[in-house]
Formats: structure tokens, sequence, C-alpha cells
């Protein structure tokens, strides 16, 4: 996994839809200190949470990854 097109990834949608860390982890079930970790890419994660993350913005796994920069899952 790429972690620094991950971590771009989610600051860009935490960024895009005005949350904090703070409000991030809430929503998903991590702490503030795991989403700044996620977005600083000192931290990978597991599939399941990637799911969440994914799933929370309504967009590919793949998007995430960096593996397509079309963000629709299908």
């Amino acid at each position: 996994m790429k972690r620094e097109k991950l971590s771009d990834r989610i600051k860009l949608l935490r960024v895009s839809s005005n949350l904090s860390q703070e409000a991030l982890g809430n929503a998903v079930g991590f702490s503030k200190q795991a989403i700044n970790d996620l977005e600083h890419g000192r931290r990978s994660t597991t599939a399941d949470k990637l799911i969440i993350i994914a799933d929370f913005f309504d967009v590919s796994i793949d998007y995430l990854l960096g593996r397509s920069d079309d963000p629709k899952r299908y």
C-alpha cells in the first residue's frame, strides 16, 4: 500500500468535507491521533478499517490507495 497516497487522499477527503481530525475519528471509530498518524503516513491500516473509511466518504478503496483517480464505487 502506498502510504503517501492513502495519507493524501484521507486528508483531502476530510478537509473537503470540512471535518476536523477529531470529527472524522469519531465518525469512523478511530482516535484523533489515529487519523493524524494516517494523514502523516506514520500508520498503515487494516482492510476492515479501509472499508470503514471508504464507506464513510462513499469512495472506492482503489481511490483511497491511489490505484485509481476515480473515486466512484462500482
